[in-house]
């Protein structure tokens, strides 16, 4: 059992149902382990298991619910007629489920990923749908699995939240671009200006990611990484990131920099 794996389930009692199941899956939890022995002991690279995947569920959770407080209809709402509550199981077993391919491969993982999500889909979901439903969602969540790399374009607001929630687990050098631990590059030193990531909600735009660098190497990052996996997101119009400078010992070339 994964402990702490909390989410904030409110009044969905799917996604309640989903946490207990995925809280005592002891083969996910294996899968995670192996995913991160294949990228930090093998490769040398950023973590990619269970607490990458906590930051990333809580993330992709909060984004959608906040495009919904704003009027943004889910895509599964939109085109099925199912609810948000739906939506949400969508982004979150997607989320869970997005990184298991790492754990054969790194190069085209979410092709692999695709693969190993499929029997916990069908392991997870008769529990809380119907036979069509979970058709359905079936079929979503893969979608969100899939077009999670930046090489993929998503189709639904679900899997646009993915996409970018996976990006933004970046703080204190946990960066979604690969570096190679002890060695000194724009990569890594980069990685390791990323102070805080906050979501929260804006004005003009619904979401507002707010990004504390303590060094403007950081720009790196969000530039190269952020801004890419905003773009094509399907949900680039909702999305305001603006990145600050907060180091005091650094010569200061730029203070903030928005997208």
């Amino acid at each position: 059992m994964l402990e702490p794996f909390r989410l904030p389930t409110k009044k969905n009692a799917k996604l309640r149902k989903l946490l207990e199941e995925i809280r005592k899956d002891k083969k996910l939890v294996s899968l995670w382990k192996c995913a991160n022995i294949t990228a930090i002991d093998r490769m040398g690279f950023s973590d990619h298991g269970p607490t990458h995947i906590k930051i990333i569920a809580n993330s992709t959770l909060r984004i959608l619910r906040i495009l919904i407080d704003a009027g943004v209809t889910p895509s599964i709402v939109k085109d099925y007629g199912m609810s948000n509550d739906d939506a949400e199981v969508v982004v979150t077993l997607a989320s869970v489920l997005h990184d298991l391919g790492i754990s054969i491969m790194r190069e085209e993982h979410e092709v692999y990923s695709f693969m190993l999500a499929l029997e916990f889909i069908e392991k997870y979901l008769p529990g809380i749908y119907n036979e069509e439903e979970t058709a359905i969602m079936t079929t979503e969540i893969l979608h969100a699995i899939i077009s999670h790399h930046r090489t993929q374009k998503p189709l639904t607001i679900e899997a646009g939240v993915v996409r970018v929630g996976d990006a933004l687990d970046m703080e204190k050098g946990r960066a979604r671009i690969p570096f190679e631990a002890g060695k000194v590059n724009i990569h890594s030193v980069s990685a390791l200006s990323i102070e805080n990531v906050s979501i929260e909600k804006g004005d003009k735009k619904p979401i507002v990611i707010k990004i504390r660098m303590s060094n403007s190497a950081g720009i790196f990052q969000v530039d190269e990484l952020l801004r890419k996996k905003i773009q094509n997101s399907g949900i680039e119009d909702y999305i305001h990131v603006i990145a600050e400078i907060v180091g005091e010992k650094e010569p200061k070339i730029i203070t903030t920099f928005e997208l």
